[in-house]
Formats: C-alpha cells, sequence, structure tokens
C-alpha cells in the first residue's frame, strides 16, 4: 500500500509553466512528471484535463513514476471546504531525491547550490577569488572544493548527487562540453566537461552562464509564464539567452546569441575576446574601469579593485563629475543599440536585465530606453517590457542546477530513454 505524505502547503514549483496541448512532442510520462513539478503539486483529474488524456491513462503513469520514486501522493485541503471533510490527494515531486548542484565559476567568486529533483535549495556555498584566468587544475580545485563544501553543508554524501551543472563565462560549446574561450580559463579549447567528469566522478554538463541565468529565470523567476524572452547579463562581460517556446535557443553550435560581442564600432575599443569593437568592451565592468583610469585621474599603474573603481566612478557621477557622467552616458547608448537589435531580430515579449550592476542604472535608464525605443522599428506597437534584476551570483548557480535538472529529466524520462526499452 502506497504512502500517503500529510497535509502542507502547496508548493510554488519550478520549470516552465506550458499551457496546455502545447507541448506535445515529449513522451507523455515526461509531460506529466514536468508538469507536476512546475505545478508545484496537481491532481490526476487536472493532469487528465490539461493532457486531454483519460483519467485511467494518468493513473497508469503516475503509478509507474510514483513506484520510480520520482512522485509521491500528498493530502491537500479541498478548496471552499474550510478543512472539513475528506481531504483531496495531489501528486507532487517526491522531495530530498535525485540531487544535482549547479556551479557558477567566475572571475570574482566561485559559487555552488545543492538542489533536490523538486528544485528545492538544500544548501548553497560562495568562494571568493583573485581575478584573473586560471589553470584547468586550479579550475577542476575549484569546482570540486564547492562540490565537497555543499555537500557537507547540506548533510549528503557526495555520492548522492547525480549531475552537476556548471557554467563559466565565456565561448562554450554545450554539446561537447568544450570551452573555447573564457576569461577565467588560461587557455583555448578546454575540453571542460571530460575533465570535470573524471576530477568529479559525477555526470557534469557545461554551458555559458549568460544561459544559466536564462534558464535560471525560466525555471525559477520572471521566465516561467513566457514563451519567449531575452535576458542580457550586464557584469565582468555582456551576455545573452533567449527562450523561444519555453526552450533556451544556442544555435546550431552551441554558441549562439552572443550579443557582447556583437559590433558596435568599427576598429573601436578592445574586448578581452581580443577583437576591436564590441558591445562588451563599452558596457562591462572592465570597460567601465577602463574608463575611470582616466576620468578619476588615477595615478599610472595604480589599480584598486573592479568594485572599488565602479563604486568610485558611480559616486563622482552623482557628484556631478562630467568625465564620470559622460562614461555611463556612453555605456547607456551603446547598451540602447544592442536591446534594439534584439528587438529587431527577435520581438520578444520580455527584456530581462540581470546581473549585479543593474543597481547602478546607469544614471540615464530613462535616456537609454528612449534611444532604444528610437532605434526600433515602427510599427506602432508597443515596445517588449523591460525589467531589471539585480540577483547576486547565486541566481547563476541556480541556473546551472537548473541546466543539471533538465538534461537529468531528459536522461530519465525523455525520447532517448525510451527508445532505449524499446
Amino acid at each position: 500500500m502506497r504512502q500517503i505524505a500529510p497535509i502542507g502547503r502547496a508548493s510554488v514549483g519550478c520549470g516552465p509553466l506550458i499551457q496546455p496541448l502545447t507541448d506535445t512532442a515529449r513522451p507523455l510520462r515526461q509531460q506529466i512528471f514536468e508538469r507536476v513539478r512546475a505545478a508545484g503539486q496537481m491532481a490526476r483529474v487536472q493532469l487528465a484535463k490539461e493532457l486531454c488524456i483519460s483519467p485511467a491513462s494518468v493513473t497508469t503513469i503516475t503509478s509507474e513514476l510514483i513506484d520510480a520514486g520520482l512522485l509521491e501522493a500528498v493530502e491537500t485541503l479541498r478548496e471552499g471546504e474550510g478543512g472539513r471533510g475528506r481531504p483531496a490527494v495531489a501528486l507532487r515531486v517526491r522531495p530530498n531525491t535525485r540531487l544535482v548542484v549547479g556551479i557558477k565559476l567566475s572571475d570574482r567568486e566561485h559559487t555552488a547550490v545543492l538542489v533536490d529533483f523538486a528544485g528545492t535549495m538544500l544548501a548553497g556555498e560562495a568562494i571568493p577569488r583573485d581575478p584573473g584566468p586560471m589553470a584547468l587544475d586550479a579550475i577542476l580545485d575549484a569546482a570540486e572544493r564547492l562540490l565537497d563544501r555543499v555537500c557537507t553543508r547540506a548533510g549528503v554524501a557526495r555520492e548522492a548527487v547525480e549531475a552537476v551543472g556548471l557554467g563559466v563565462p565565456g565561448f562554450v560549446d554545450c554539446d561537447s562540453g568544450v570551452v573555447h574561450w573564457s576569461p577565467v580559463l588560461l587557455h583555448r579549447h578546454v575540453a571542460l566537461q571530460a575533465a570535470l567528469r573524471a576530477r568529479l566522478g559525477r555526470t557534469v554538463f557545461v554551458d555559458n552562464d549568460a544561459n544559466l541565468v536564462t534558464l535560471a529565470e525560466l525555471w525559477f523567476g520572471a521566465g516561467r509564464r513566457l514563451s519567449d524572452f531575452a535576458v542580457v547579463t550586464i557584469e565582468h562581460g555582456v551576455g545573452m539567452g533567449f527562450v523561444i517556446n519555453h526552450r533556451i535557443y544556442r544555435g546550431s553550435r552551441g554558441m549562439g546569441m552572443e550579443l557582447g560581442h556583437t559590433k558596435v564600432q568599427l576598429d573601436g575599443a578592445l574586448c578581452r575576446c581580443g577583437q576591436r569593437g564590441c558591445l562588451e568592451a563599452y558596457v562591462a565592468d572592465y570597460a567601465l574601469v577602463r574608463e575611470a583610469q582616466t576620468a578619476l585621474n588615477l595615478p599610472l599603474g595604480e589599480m584598486q579593485s573592479v568594485g572599488v573603481m565602479l563604486e568610485s566612478l558611480f559616486d563622482h557621477a552623482k557628484a556631478g563629475n562630467a568625465a564620470a557622467r559622460s562614461i555611463f552616458r556612453r555605456a547607456g547608448r551603446y547598451l540602447a543599440v544592442g536591446l534594439s537589435n534584439i528587438v529587431n531580430l527577435f520581438d520578444p515579449e520580455l527584456i530581462i536585465l540581470s546581473g549585479e550592476r543593474m543597481r547602478y542604472d546607469y544614471l540615464y535608464a530613462s535616456e537609454t530606453l528612449s534611444e532604444m525605443h528610437a532605434m526600433m522599428l515602427d510599427t506602432g506597437r508597443d515596445a517588449p517590457q523591460i525589467e531589471t534584476h539585480a540577483w547576486g551570483d547565486l541566481l547563476w548557480a541556480h541556473g546551472a542546477a537548473a541546466l543539471a535538472l533538465h538534461e537529468l529529466t531528459e536522461h530519465l524520462l525523455g525520447p532517448s530513454r525510451e527508445l532505449a526499452a524499446e
């Protein structure tokens, strides 16, 4: 006889909230599982209604998922009955099982979260670091240290983690796990996924960090109910992720949407990728710091941390320093060019500007948006909504965890599993 969990508050769920009858390509068992996980909990009758299948089919498939340890039945209060009468029974993802870890490696600090298959965070960890590229062994050491520390904090064995998602800035081939260039790596064309699998003894998935922020918004944030939206990240670099029909778009080689390396000025400022005139070379942290050294009249060779330099530049701009204000103003104008290109190319419903730097607001947010509107095609329709999310680095690690959750779900329930079973 199956156990039924006691009455509790409904979970908010995680994952894309896909409208009924809009996604029928995946196996039915996967659709049922993901719909329950996205809702937090759901009754069988509602599953049958949304998927237009018989209650008997739902009962059969959900029984299999319960036997597999992926779902469990939970008692819920019937709506409008004030707690009287026999409780209703819903389904939810079984908590504290199928653990995954998400790791973000960056210029400033490395972060990690451990979550269960329902998307609940069980522990988080952050390790500060000195800026600059690292050798592969140092990267592997950092990832292993984070994995061990987050497992210790959650009180679970490292062997209980089934998959690790990892994000780095730069050019990442998600399918092969090769990092072709990253500011955190000394060398190019590094087979990071294979090296991490060998070091950690876990299944590993690697992606660009901007894609991970987008996955975090798709799984846990403002993008859960949207079919098409863009995320632009502005911090140490400029990145972009794009969701089309509830799925992140990576391009044919897994390296699309490199907004920061689109060209806005021929033979322009030097970008850290080695090319000139990239959007990032005018908008990112290091670009503003480069300009700030001149604007603030710092002695040659005197270098402060990026954070201290940006705070100082921002304070000078607020105080009316014309040179400091012009730096933010120019960055805002170049950002407007990038945003208008996104709108003209993709027509998203929402653009999310994400990153800790969003708190600076460029001093000229209204001017930036006005210039974006001026450069958009005039179709008579409203411009897409713009939201700013000044999240910390744990959001990036949550996106890495979402990558691991997605890939693990595909492995357990996706089309490849059904083909293997035939």
